[in-house]
């Protein structure tokens, strides 16, 4: 091979080569606050606890709310009456909501919002039925939402 085709070779190479290293090289790192894997998933099983917990009545649903609730607002749960919240997602819809904030108060970690149908029940009869939206913080590699409160 003669020393002009051997430049042309290295040329080539660091000319396909280059793409690909920006690429592997230049990646961010992961958002402080995001989603442990992928967030539909994480959205999908947060749910899925929900009303597994539902399906177990009222006082295993309070635990989970309980055990889930935003650690900035702790003290923000409600009674569920003996009523239980099944809580059906649209995982499409799920998007980032930097804005959400608790009475004036922002959560900390990476907040996201879904669009979702809830389900209320007393003693397993259907009491009431709404299309709306939840909002689920990623924090420290955990999903937290916030207790729903049935009127």
């Amino acid at each position: 091979m003669s020393i002009p085709a051997l430049g042309r070779w290295r040329a080539r190479w660091l000319l396909l080569g280059m793409p690909i290293c920006l690429l592997w090289g230049g990646s961010a790192p992961p958002e402080e606050g995001a989603f442990p894997t992928d967030p539909r998933n994480a959205v999908n099983d947060y749910f899925a606890a929900n009303n597994a917990a539902a399906r177990h009545g009222p006082d295993a649903q309070r635990a989970f709310l309980r055990r889930t609730q935003h650690p900035d607002f702790r003290e923000n749960t409600c009674s569920l009456a003996g009523r239980t919240v099944t809580i059906d997602p649209a995982p499409r819809t799920l998007r980032r909501d930097p804005g959400f904030t608790v009475r004036g108060l922002r959560p900390s970690g990476s907040v996201w919002v879904v669009a979702v149908e809830v389900t209320v029940r007393r003693s397993g009869e259907v009491v009431g039925r709404q299309i709306g939206s939840k909002h689920l913080v990623s924090l420290d590699g955990r999903i937290y939402g916030f207790a729903p409160c049935p009127t």
